[in-house]
């Protein structure tokens, strides 16, 4: 009985906690959760795409399959997972970031510009914008967690090369930031920026166009569905991928830069790294990594909207149309 009016009791402190919480609040707390779940899920294929991304040739002439085998031998399961935790401790901020911004944004709008509408272009713009904020505050964590991910750990028993325990470039998150800083001060830690805000500002505007289109064409009865809105969202993930991924591909090689081999010190810009992959590695390493992007975007769509929803739910959040007419 005592145990029950505990748990009672604690029931109605959380009940009174979400109560008090401000929209915002909950909303980058339902963003956050849904990030990290979604990231994490992901992991190892995002590892793999970072291989493939950056021209580490010994990954690429082996294919999907050959680099998951690879990796298993070399550096075990944890290895899928090598810079996820700055991979984690970046998404959880950006993702409540994004669609708390996302939220504010569109609500702004709409109080300030009442002849915006609520069609799919209030979603583009307010997508857009939110996109650009939550990557301006959380780029140096992105960064820190490509050059993790690039690292390759040598196996002496395989014989296969890369990087030395003893010998390795970066410890960790800490290690890598503190390193990054010494180097090249507040503009190494947002090298390849540029490319992330070029390419961040159509992909965010995109997907919530896409995503808010498509459902515009589902019939009311099923508009709450989740199944339907994680359909929705995949869909509008893909195709805002497939038009922006050759700047993700221009960002990663930017972001690892002074870490390869073939590099001759000279630092290069978004349009130079971009002709210099053209002209040296050919047109088609735009695309390197984008089939398994789209393996990555459907479960990380899907988790991220199911969990968001969930969230959402749970906190209690007002519908948009309620908090965006003040009620």
């Amino acid at each position: 009985m005592a145990m029950e009016g505990g748990e009672r009791e604690g029931g109605q402190i959380l009940d009174g906690v979400i109560d008090a919480m401000p929209v915002f609040a909950k909303e980058l707390v339902a963003g956050g959760v849904a990030g990290g779940f979604a990231k994490t899920a992901v992991a190892p294929l995002e590892r793999v795409k970072i291989l493939f991304q950056t021209r580490r040739a010994e990954f690429q002439s082996i294919g999907l399959l050959g680099s998951f085998e690879k990796i298993i031998k070399t550096e075990g399961i944890l290895g899928f997972y090598r810079g996820n935790g700055a991979s984690v401790a970046r998404i959880v901020p950006y993702a409540a970031l994004h669609y708390m911004a996302y939220e504010q944004y569109r609500r702004w709008i709409i109080l300030t510009f009442p002849g915006v509408g609520r069609g799919s272009i209030l979603d583009l713009i307010a997508g857009s914008l939110s996109g650009g904020t939550a990557v301006l505050f959380t780029y140096p964590l992105d960064l820190v967690r490509t050059k993790l991910a690039y690292q390759v750990v040598q196996s002496s028993r395989l014989g296969i090369k890369g990087i030395n325990h003893a010998e390795q470039f970066y410890k960790g998150i800490l290690d890598c930031f503190s390193k990054t800083y010494r180097e090249s001060g507040l503009r190494g830690l947002y090298r390849g920026v540029a490319p992330s805000l070029y390419g961040i500002f159509p992909y965010s505007g995109l997907k919530f166009y896409f995503y808010e289109e498509i459902k515009s064409h589902v019939p009311e009865e099923h508009k709450k569905d989740v199944t339907v809105k994680l359909v929705c969202g995949s869909i509008a993930g893909l195709l805002g991928q497939t038009f922006t991924y050759p700047l993700d591909v221009v960002r990663r090689q930017m972001q690892v830069q002074r870490l390869s081999a073939s590099n001759s010190g000279e630092v290069k810009g978004t349009m130079e790294t971009l002709i210099m992959i053209g002209q040296n590695q050919g047109w088609k390493q735009l695309f390197s990594g984008l089939s398994i992007n789209y393996l990555k975007v459907v479960p990380s769509v899907a988790i991220g909207f199911t969990v968001y929803d969930s969230m959402k739910l749970w906190l209690r959040v007002p519908s948009r149309d309620n908090t965006a007419t003040g009620g």
